[in-house]
This record gives structure tokens, sequence and C-alpha cells, in this order.
């Protein structure tokens, strides 16, 4: 059996886009599936719009995503000159020519062709220059690019597409289309063929706005004298409204870069993607790698368009709640010896690593991310909501801080005077704290919730959490004691 091989071939224009990881993780899932090879081609022949930038991006967004590649990158400017190779070939076999058509010609024709209601396709007027007449148009310096010639046949041609069945085109349909521009450069309509020849490449997944090349090549395929490779073309992803989601009017939420920055764990993300327009047939929704290869199959790719659940500036969910669940799954699930190193990332690009939590302390920041990341979505979270538990400098959130706290003006009294008995206490544990917090609010006369909520506002700055006692043995006693006793700085002064 002939070895599967794939390629993912990006335009190094922008960053890595959602969609196009899709169409990676799918030939990546594949490839692991068939035991085949994945062959990474950046495909920068756009010279204007392709950077430097853009390739490091879209490098840097599947090693984050762990998509790893076989073979590659290649670049197919490397590879211009078997594009020219090609179209010469052709040109040789009768099987392409020259066509000196003008662009006002051609527009003429267009415009004629739209007020009669007709449709427009090229007309065939260079097709049947003799040799002669090309040459003449060539020394007299008319511009030219080169057509296909489509074959004079009747019937259809098509070929079998693994998600969305059989796809078929009458050869009437198809007009003879430019596989070379006026300046000598090839289009991607012809690399694209010949690098797939070149590569070997066995199937080609991607997205459905390809599809409209994919007769053309077919013919371009058979005049090459190769052999068609399987398609599977997968639909588009839209927004809410069933637009098609797009750097341009979408932004950075659908940039891959937007949710390493965001701190989204990298599996999370891809077992998000894979099921933006695949189904495992059942229930399942979240899948370690092993099983996701396991489950893959192209035919359980979805045939209608996929839906980008974003909504603009909704204050709950930054971006497609079901990658927000899944994220929360696996922060809170995995064992914490995998997430901590996470972790650290993190709270080193905020700043708020400490040197001991690889030695000394090292327990306790196991210890401490396995306590408070229950209520945690994304990593960045660790640093933000958790920012207390690594530093003395955390805000104090607005909704707490006036239910829990100002409106109890008698904690600016009470709290500080826990905080000396906690200073006494030999023993500061999840019980004696406890103890002495509850027997704090009976000599209050208030409900012991109003000394916890509050102790939990002046600690750790947040309305919720995990146990108040569980938290304050892990804070530590001296920490404790004094943002306890700091507790009368945060009511206006006066009251």
């Amino acid at each position: 059996m002939q070895q599967t091989r794939l390629r993912f071939p990006p335009s190094p224009t922008g960053y890595l886009h959602i969609g196009g990881a899709r169409t990676a993780l799918y030939n990546w899932l594949f490839v692991k599936k068939t035991g085949g090879k994945l062959i990474l081609r950046i495909e920068d022949t756009d010279a204007d719009r392709s950077t430097e930038e853009s390739i490091a991006g879209i490098v840097e967004g599947l090693e984050w995503l762990g998509i790893d590649w076989d073979e590659g990158p290649y670049f197919q400017t490397d590879f211009s000159g078997d594009h020219r190779r090609a179209a010469e070939k052709l040109l040789e076999e009768r099987k392409a020519y020259h066509c000196f058509c003008s662009k006002e010609e051609l527009e003429k024709k267009r415009e004629a062709a739209l007020a009669a209601k007709q449709n427009f396709g090229y007309d065939g007027t260079c097709r049947h220059l003799t040799d002669g007449e090309v040459e003449e148009k060539q020394q007299a310096g008319h511009p030219s690019v080169i057509r296909f010639k489509v074959p004079e046949r009747e019937g259809r041609i098509g070929y079998d597409d693994e998600v969305l069945g059989r796809i078929e085109s009458s050869y009437e349909e198809i007009d003879d289309f430019v596989i070379v521009r006026s300046n000598g450069s090839p289009l991607y309509l012809l690399c694209n063929v010949v690098d797939d020849i070149r590569d070997r490449i066995s199937h080609v997944i991607r997205g459905q706005d390809h599809m409209t090349n994919t007769v053309k090549q077919l013919l371009l395929y058979e005049a090459l004298e190769a052999s068609i490779p399987v398609f599977a073309h997968i639909p588009l992803t839209l927004d809410t409204k069933k637009a098609k989601i797009s750097k341009r009017s979408h932004g950075e939420i659908v940039a891959v870069q937007f949710y390493k920055e965001h701190g989204f764990l990298p599996w999370a993300f891809n077992n998000f993607l894979v099921l933006l327009g695949w189904s495992p047939g059942d229930d399942r929704e979240i899948f370690s790698r092993e099983e996701l290869i396991e489950a893959f199959s192209l035919d359980r790719i979805n045939k209608s368009a996929s839906i980008f659940n974003y909504r603009k500036g909704d204050p709950k969910f930054f971006t497609d709640p079901k990658a927000i669940a899944i994220n929360e799954h696996y922060l809170r699930t995995i064992p914490v010896e995998e997430l901590a190193p996470l972790v650290k990332d993190v709270l080193i690009d905020y700043n708020l690593w400490q040197d001991d939590y690889d030695h000394d302390r090292h327990q306790w920041f196991l210890d401490t991310i396995d306590l408070i990341r229950s209520r945690f979505h994304v990593l960045t979270d660790f640093a933000t909501l958790g920012k207390a538990y690594f530093s003395d400098q955390y805000e104090i959130e607005a909704k707490p801080l006036n239910k829990n706290l100002l409106k109890h003006p008698g904690l600016k009294q009470w709290l500080p005077e826990l905080a000396d008995e906690y200073e006494n206490l030999t023993d500061f544990s999840l019980e004696q704290t406890e103890r002495l917090a509850r027997a704090c609010a009976e000599r209050a006369e208030v409900k012991p919730g109003v000394i916890i909520n509050g102790m939990r506002t002046v600690v750790t700055g947040q309305l919720a959490g995990p146990s108040m006692f569980d938290i304050l043995v892990t804070i530590g006693q001296d920490k404790v004691v004094s943002r306890l006793r700091n507790t009368p700085q945060l009511f206006p002064e006066g009251s």
C-alpha cells in the first residue's frame, strides 16, 4: 500500500488563522492515523504580502499546538524553476498557449456578456494562433499570459470528494484558464499542482473555498501525466451571522496566537478545533491525543459549515464558550505536575515567579495550583485571579469589596482583632483558624459568613474561591495576619 503523504501549505500573509490551524490538525490526525508523512510547505509566491514575521508566526503557532511535520518547511519560491518548466512542457505539448488579449479587451467582452445577460468565460480568441502569429506578436512586444487549453470533450469531469461526495463539472463550463502571468510568474493553480506532484502528495485535505480550483487542477494533473490525489474539502467556519470568519472582520480572536497569549492549553485548543467541523459519532467531546487519532476519520467531517460561536463584546465569554469550557476541563483535570510548568511560564510573564517554587517551596507550589485551579478558566487566571497567592500586590475586586466588606463597618475592628489571635496561634491549621473565626463572629453577634466573606475579600481580593480556611493555611500565617491588620485602610476615611 502506498504511504499516505499530506501537506499543509499556508500562505504567510498574516498570523496562523484558526481555520488554517484546523486544516493543519485534520491533516496531522490523518497522517498519524495512517502512519504517513506530513509536509509543511510555505506558499510564499505572493511577494508583496508574504513576510518573515508571518512565516515565524505560522511555525510558532503549529509548534505551540503540537502539530509536528515530517518534511519541510519547504518554500514555494525555491521551486519556481519547477513551475516554469511545467508551463513550458504544457506549451511544447500544445496543452497550453500564449494569450495576447489585453485586460481592456477582456473587460469589454465581460461587459458585453453582462449586458446580454450571458455568462462570461474566455472565448478562445488566441487558442488557435499559429506559431508564426505568436512569434510575430512576441517580436512586436505584445505581452502575453499562458492559458491552459481545456480539452474539447463532451461529458463531465469530476472526482469523489471524501467529505462532500461526487463533484462534477461539464467540460464546456470550464474556460481556458491562466496558468502564468504576463510577467512570467506562474499562478497558484499551477504551482500547487506541480508541488503536490513533486512531493508525492496522496491526499489533499483543505478548505472548501479551494473547491473552485479543484476541477481545473484535475486537468493539470492529467496534462502533466500525474496521478490524482484523494481530495477532501472541509466546509468553512462561519460566525453567528453566517459570515466566514476572517482576520479582516474578526481580528485577533481568530488567531491561534490570541489563544496562546490568553492562557489556553495547547491540547485543549486542539480538542476544540477538531470539533469545529468533525464529530466522533457519539457524545464525546474530550479526547486524549491517542483517543483522537484513533477516532478521527474523514467520513465524520461535517458536510455543512461549522459555527464559531463568538459574540463581540459579550461580557461573559470573550470567545466561543465551548473553547472556554474545554479548556476549563483540562485545566482542572490534568495531573498537577503537567500543569505546573505551564503555570510557571505564566507567572514568569507576569513577574510573579520565585525561584524557590522550583526548590524548597515546590510542593507548596503544586498544592496551591491544585487548590485554586477549580474556579479558573485559562492559565492567565493564575496570575490575575490568583495573584494574591503569589504576591502581596493584588487588586481587590469592587463587588466583594462593596458586598462583603464595606457593607459591614464592624469588620474594620473585627478583622484586625482576629489577626492578633491568628498571630498568637502556635498551630495555624484548618481547625484552629476556623475555630477562632467562628468565635469572632459570635462575639460580634454576626453570622460566621460575615467574618469569613470579609476575610476572603481582604486576603484574596476575590468574591469566591476554595474553602476560606484552606486559603488561610496556604497563603500562610504571616501574610494572613498582615493583610487582616490592613483592613481599616480599605474603608473610606471617616467611615
